[in-house]
This record gives C-alpha cells, sequence and structure tokens, in this order.
C-alpha cells in the first residue's frame, strides 16, 4: 500500500466526523456545570488520553480481536459502513446528541465521582463509531508501519481537537447561550 494524501485525508476526516469533539462540547458543559474548575480541566485532559490510549489499541488489537471471534474483515467493513451511515443518518436528524446527552446524563447520576472516563471517553469519544472507523483504518492499512503510524497520528489529532474543544467549553457555551 503506498501513503497518499487520500489516506491521510480519509482518516483525519472519519474520525474527526466520528468523534465530532465541537458536538461533544454541550455534553462535557452540561456534565461538568456542577464541578470546579480544576476538575474540569483534568476531565478536559484526561478524557482524550483515556480515550486515544482505547483507539490505538484498537487499532494494533481490532484485526487480532475479529480473527478470535471469527469475523472476517469484510464483513466487518459491511457492519461498519452499516453502522458509520446510522451514526450519520442519526447527526443529520439531531438524535445522536439527544441520546448522548441522555446517556451522559444517566452516567453521571450514577457514578458522579469521575467524568472522564465514563462518560466521556467511553463512550462519548471512543464509542463503538469510532473504534469501528479505527478497527476500518487498520484493515486499509494492512499492516504498513507507515500507515499505521499515520493512523495514530490521526487518532492523536482528533484526541487534541477533544482537548481544545473541552478546554474552551465554558467559552464556546457563554457563546452560545448568548446568541440564543
Amino acid at each position: 500500500m503506498t501513503i497518499d494524501v487520500g489516506y491521510i485525508s480519509a482518516a483525519v476526516i472519519t474520525l474527526l466526523v466520528t468523534v465530532d469533539p465541537l458536538g461533544l462540547v454541550p455534553i462535557f458543559v452540561g456534565l461538568t456545570r456542577n464541578v470546579p474548575a480544576a476538575s474540569r480541566q483534568r476531565a478536559a485532559k484526561v478524557a482524550p488520553l483515556i480515550a486515544g490510549l482505547i483507539l490505538i489499541g484498537a487499532l494494533f488489537g481490532g484485526h487480532w480481536l475479529l480473527g478470535v471471534l471469527s469475523i472476517s474483515l469484510p464483513a466487518f467493513r459491511i457492519a461498519g459502513g452499516l453502522l458509520l451511515f446510522w451514526i450519520a443518518v442519526e447527526m443529520v436528524f439531531g438524535k445522536r446528541m439527544e441520546e448522548q446527552a441522555r446517556t451522559a446524563e444517566s452516567a453521571v447520576e450514577e457514578q458522579p465521582q469521575d467524568i472522564a472516563a465514563f462518560p466521556l471517553a467511553i463512550p462519548l469519544i471512543a464509542g463503538p463509531g469510532a473504534i469501528t472507523a479505527v478497527i476500518l483504518l487498520a484493515g486499509r492499512a494492512e499492516m504498513n508501519p507507515l500507515a499505521l503510524f499515520i493512523s495514530c497520528v490521526a487518532i492523536a489529532v482528533v484526541m487534541l481537537a477533544c482537548f481544545a474543544s473541552f478546554s474552551a467549553a465554558q467559552r464556546i457555551g457563554a457563546l452560545l447561550v448568548d446568541r440564543i
């Protein structure tokens, strides 16, 4: 496999659209509205770190896991494509944000101690769609070290976007409230 701009852009864009760092800002603001600023900053740092580690683990271990479960890569591509299509449909109709907000609120009510790991890192950032996208990227990389490195860089870029979005979440939230 030769590495071209198409692979690089596909990796970054697929993960950006699937994770949707800006779309997670209202959920982050809602989850951290009663949290001290230091804890909010900690969650903004730790959640993308945990999610990034999970996605890198899926990048390198996803193919092995599919083999253990006797799922072929073409079958997973079809199922993954359907999952990503479903996520896109939910985004178009606004259902995804409602469902994520509901999941996040119920998780915080049950376990309010550390929102960075759950629900922020899992399932909001490193959810089924992002994990599927990463496994599909790994399949497309065909164990090419350069392609896998580029995939890791794409994951890092998206996690940095999540960190930047969460760090600026209060200001973005204030801007949104002022516009409404």
